[in-house]
């Protein structure tokens, strides 16, 4: 059998139709239902609403989620189950909920308490930079306070996070092929996001964490593990700590992973998976269509 993981995105091409296709399922339907409950919104509505509201943190975050878990769920009920899971920021969310770790209810309330809260930061900046020097960019982070390393993508790919003063300071000193900053009010994914993090903490000690079904990588350790508490505690972490996608798409063929199947919108982890680990076969399941092909 060949080995596999399933990788969840945090962000993408989120189109104004995503997941609307799955309303054809009545399974899927019940989902969105139970959804629109938790949320006090339509999901549905949102995907589909003219003014892009799906692009506002406060949505963007729970209806991946929702889109995403029901993905994997018919994939499983089709058969198919992997043997390591993994998610980039908010997808995390997903991988834990696919390996049994919370039900679907319960990682949904995190979810929207972490969009709540990461939709009221403010007075941060975050700037992704494609094609730069890594050893330069190491010394200009540690020589910069109020500014660190968010998302470690892969090689050519990373995303700084910090003040506005700091994260310009970085850029104008920095050679890049492209940069370019992201349409985001908080330095997410650092320190500076440690007051969200503290409240978020509250929520996530009211959740049980049951053991993972399939080995998990998180974000801030690349190493797998199915142990409950160690995910609780590294979630804990993930708001104020760095994407380690780099070092989760190198430890994946040294766990035997031979296929990575990316469930979500979008092609965001497949194309950086590709980067650092070309001997991987690399699928993407973002439609109905795509799982019943």
């Amino acid at each position: 059998m060949i080995k596999t993981a399933w990788v969840f995105p945090g962000q993408g091409s989120q189109a104004v139709s995503m997941g609307m296709d799955l309303l054809e399922l009545l399974e899927a339907k019940a989902r969105f239902e139970q959804a629109d409950e938790i949320l006090g919104w339509a999901v549905a509505e949102i995907c589909q609403h003219q003014e892009d509201k799906i692009s506002h943190t406060l949505y963007t975050q729970p209806c991946l989620y929702v889109v995403e878990s029901i993905l994997a769920d018919l994939l499983k009920a089709r058969g198919q189950h992997p043997d390591l899971v993994a998610g980039h920021s908010l997808g995390e969310y997903v991988a834990l909920y696919t390996a049994g770790v919370f039900d679907f209810a319960a990682g949904l309330q995190l979810v929207k308490r972490r969009a709540e809260l990461m939709d009221s930061a403010s007075d941060g900046m975050m700037a992704a930079l494609i094609g730069c020097d890594r050893d330069q960019l190491d010394q200009q982070l540690q020589q910069t306070p109020n500014v660190v390393l968010a998302n470690d993508n892969n090689a050519g790919q990373v995303v700084i996070s910090g003040t506005p003063e700091a994260v310009e300071m970085i850029l104008s000193n920095i050679k890049a092929k492209r940069a370019v900053k992201l349409n985001v009010s908080g330095a997410f994914h650092s320190p500076l996001m440690a007051d969200a993090a503290a409240e978020f903490q509250t929520v996530l000690d009211t959740v049980p964490f049951q053991s993972a079904q399939i080995p998990v990588l998180s974000n801030v350790d690349p190493t797998p593990t199915t142990d409950a508490d160690l995910l609780k505690q590294r979630l804990s972490q993930q708001m104020t700590g760095s994407v380690r996608w780099r070092e989760i798409s190198l430890q994946l063929p040294i766990e035997g992973i031979e296929r990575v199947v990316e469930i979500g919108p979008g092609k965001v982890l497949t194309g950086l998976i590709k980067r650092t680990s070309p001997s991987l076969v690399l699928e993407n399941v973002g439609t109905l269509a795509e799982i019943s092909a």
